[in-house]
């Protein structure tokens, strides 16, 4: 019974330093797992460089094997230190993490995964949930809410712009014709699109005096579209002004996160969030 107790007294303490980013050892384990992510990040670009000297690359190599085997023993801690593992594995951060791990370890035992080790980049995707500090959950809660609610004004704006793109397009094909490189109606629509978006590769360009206003004119265009998504979502933001207050406790039965401040029990399976 008391091999129970403390079986579970050190794996809810472990789910505190690990999940948790109010606590001072929580804040200092995100911290040196930041560090890390970021050398890793760093040690992934410069294994790209040509021309460096065999030891820089044996150094990176090694280096890295270190930060790999450090992810790989805080996989298994955040398995063992929750009731469901399953939720973790399988929820967008441990797929993140294993994918993020375990190419390292495929180099090491078949030849040919050295392209794989590229994977671990989406480490840096890690960053978004250690920077889960109590004063940028409510404002990313909002902005959350404000790209949900939306969805629809985006869909239909959007989709009224492939239509234009289309219309204008046809016009354009029309207009310049095979012979000035719009060999037909899709090559025009995705002239336009890049016209409109000011990409302007120039691979495609209008010759005539009537093709080039009209060109002109989608410029113009493409200045007001591109600013129409970031104002509805602006919009939706502005109105949403209840401020939602939440903290960063983390459940140890299911990992829900995002629970009211001051919750006791889980939003999602009831579970207390305070397991002495």
């Amino acid at each position: 019974m008391n091999s129970n107790k403390a079986e579970t007294h050190w794996k809810n303490k472990l789910h505190e330093i690990i999940y948790e980013a109010d606590t001072p050892a929580g804040k200092f384990f995100d911290i040196i797992l930041l560090i890390l992510i970021v050398l890793s990040i760093i040690f992934v670009m410069l294994e790209s460089v040509k021309g460096l000297p065999q030891s820089t690359y044996d150094l990176l190599y090694y280096a890295e094997w270190i930060i790999t085997i450090f992810f790989s023993l805080e996989y298994i801690a955040r398995i063992v230190s929750i009731k469901k593992p399953s939720n973790y594995i399988f929820s967008f951060y441990g797929i993140i993490d294993f994918l993020s791990t375990i190419p390292l370890y495929l180099s090491f035992f078949f030849t040919g995964y050295h392209a794989l080790l590229t994977v671990r980049a989406l480490r840096l995707l890690r960053v978004f949930r250690i920077l889960k500090i109590s004063r940028y959950i409510g404002e990313a809660n909002k902005l959350s809410t404000a790209i949900k609610n939306s969805r629809a004004k985006i869909s239909v704006f959007l989709f009224a712009v492939i239509v234009l793109c289309i219309i204008l397009g046809t016009i354009v094909y029309l207009v310049e014709g095979e012979e000035s490189g719009f060999k037909n109606i899709p090559v025009s629509v995705y002239w336009c699109i890049v016209t409109m978006t000011t990409v302007g590769y120039g691979d495609i360009a209008p010759v005539t005096p009537a093709g080039q206003f009209i060109a002109a004119l989608i410029m113009i265009l493409g200045y007001g579209i591109i600013a129409v998504p970031t104002g509805i979502v602006s919009a939706e933001y502005s109105q949403h002004s209840k401020k939602v207050h939440l903290n960063t406790q983390s459940c140890h039965n299911c990992n829900e996160n995002n629970h009211q401040d001051g919750a006791k029990f889980c939003h999602n399976c009831g579970e207390s969030l305070y397991n002495e």
